[in-house]
């Protein structure tokens, strides 16, 4: 018996081996949630916060403009490819200790990436930043769904941690402009470092839950990391390349090639990465194409509004940090209030499709930005309106990703959800900058600002068309269940 074995055991006439521990007291689980919220929060967040900082990294470390692509990339690389084989991983190992040691791989990659003297040596350490967060992201849900019992206590968690996958984006850009203006861009890596370690004291308090005895299906998860990790690149190559390029054509014919191996192996395999009950479930699969879904729209949105703010509108860092704070107020106000409320009076499939709408309706809004534009007109009331529609629909997929599923498949199911707002983030991003492109191209030569802002707008507005799409998929593959089976009010 490992000494682990031995401080978890319980206790004379405690809770016998093998059986259910109880769930933590009332105080107990509010530091598991606020543990929990935290790490989801900084994992999402370093998907957007070195956005910010990319000028002053490249200026200081002389990075080429296709190098400093990689800083975004590599993570999306990493943390997309491997999301899979870290849901399993803590499934197997103990979702605890898995988390733990992502969290300690995060840690040190950012160290190492503050730290950093050259372009090659930061984006080395996004690639195991990456790394540290598809082990750790998964196996925090898991964590939440064994530490908190079912019923209002767990669905009040979802909310939060649903909240954190869209929140933290936004955060991610607030702090990397104040950090970037005020500091140094270097403290966009530092800042995970306190709040890793401040994770890692609290994790006691995580219910560990049951442990899957089975085997690691090596061959399927090298699959699909291969696979994933070859889609992320060959799109964002194409956007950088063309679909004529070599490299580009070779990167999405492997892809589909390992997908389609990833498959087969699933199929036939004694111990699949990805049991069958898991994707058989047809709202759960909904949930999962949705969320790729939204994730292509979104990821796409912070890029041109980025853009537009600090290229066509000239706002220092923390002004554009500071210009995202509706969306980020949107968002958590529906997660964490509204959406849970709305859960327990009406069917998922109805919340999904109201906050389909709303995003709709605010892309559509965002897509009327001009160069000389006032801020009030569309930029700021328009995020809000779309933060409060995605807030709604993260925290519902994030509810259906994981109800019905086994306790020892949480992993998984958990990996699958984040795996397709990264996989579909990078898709959409990739799809939807090409297509801006070329709009401004065709509107050059002439004034680049207003050229610019065009390409922007009929990017926004093909955004807010994938979401409408979304808004079809909710409606065929989401069941509507009966009021009775519906989750209890908060």
């Amino acid at each position: 018996m490992s000494m682990q074995d031995r401080t978890e055991a319980p206790p004379a006439g405690g809770t016998p081996p093998g059986a259910a521990a109880p769930a933590p007291g009332g105080e107990k689980l509010g530091l598991a949630l606020a543990v929990i919220a935290a790490a989801q929060l900084m994992l999402v967040l370093d998907n957007t916060i070195v956005a910010v900082a990319l000028p002053s990294m490249q200026g200081a470390l002389g990075l080429s403009d296709a190098n400093l692509g990689w800083i975004v990339t590599a993570y999306a690389l990493a943390f997309g490819g491997l999301l899979l084989a870290g849901g399993r991983a803590g499934d197997l190992f103990g979702r605890r200790r898995v988390f733990r040691t992502g969290l300690v791989v995060f840690a040190l990659a950012s160290l190492l990436g503050g730290l950093a003297t050259s372009g090659e040596l930061l984006i080395a350490a996004r690639v195991l930043q990456g790394v540290g967060a598809a082990v750790a992201a998964p196996t925090a849900l898991s964590l939440l769904a064994s530490t908190f019992p079912a019923g209002p206590a767990r669905n009040k968690a979802l909310g939060v941690y649903g909240a954190m996958g869209g929140l933290g984006s936004v955060v991610g850009l607030l702090l990397g402009g104040a950090l970037t203006e005020y500091l140094s861009w270097r403290w966009v890596m530092y800042i995970n470092i306190p709040i890793a370690i401040a994770v890692l004291i609290g994790t006691g308090v995580l219910k560990e839950g049951d442990r899957d005895r089975g085997k690691v299906d090596v061959p399927g998860a090298l699959a699909a990391t291969l696979g994933f990790g070859s889609l992320v690149y060959g799109i964002n190559r194409a956007g950088e390349k063309g679909l004529g390029d070599s490299v580009t054509l070779l990167a999405l014919a492997a892809a589909v090639v390992l997908i389609v191996a990833f498959i087969a192996i699933q199929r036939s395999s004694r111990a699949p990465m990805v049991p069958g009950a898991v994707v058989a479930d047809r709202s759960r699969a909904g949930a999962n194409a949705v969320m790729f879904l939204v994730g292509a729209g979104m990821f796409a949105t912070f890029y041109f509004l980025t853009l537009y703010m600090q290229i066509v509108k000239g706002y220092e860092p923390m002004v554009t940090g500071l210009a995202y704070l509706p969306f980020a107020i949107g968002i958590g106000f529906a997660a964490g209030g509204v959406g849970p409320q709305l859960l327990a009076k009406m069917p998922e499939r109805t919340v999904i499709a109201t906050g389909l709408v709303i995003g709709v309706v605010g892309m559509v809004w965002l897509s009327f930005l001009e160069p000389s534009q006032n801020a009030f007109a569309v930029l700021l009331p328009a995020q809000l309106v779309c933060g409060f529609g995605l807030g709604l629909v993260f925290v519902t997929l994030t509810v259906i990703s994981v109800r019905g599923v086994s306790p020892e498949d949480t992993g998984i199911a958990a990996g699958l959800i984040n795996t397709s707002q990264q996989i579909g983030g990078a898709v959409g991003l990739a799809l939807l900058a090409a297509a801006a492109s070329v709009i401004t191209e065709n509107r050059l030569p002439g004034d680049r600002s207003d050229a610019l802002t065009t390409g922007y707008s009929y990017g926004l507005l093909i955004g807010g068309g994938i979401y409408l799409l979304a808004l079809i998929v909710t409606l065929g593959t989401i069941k509507a269940p009966a009021a009775q089976d519906r989750q209890p009010s908060l």
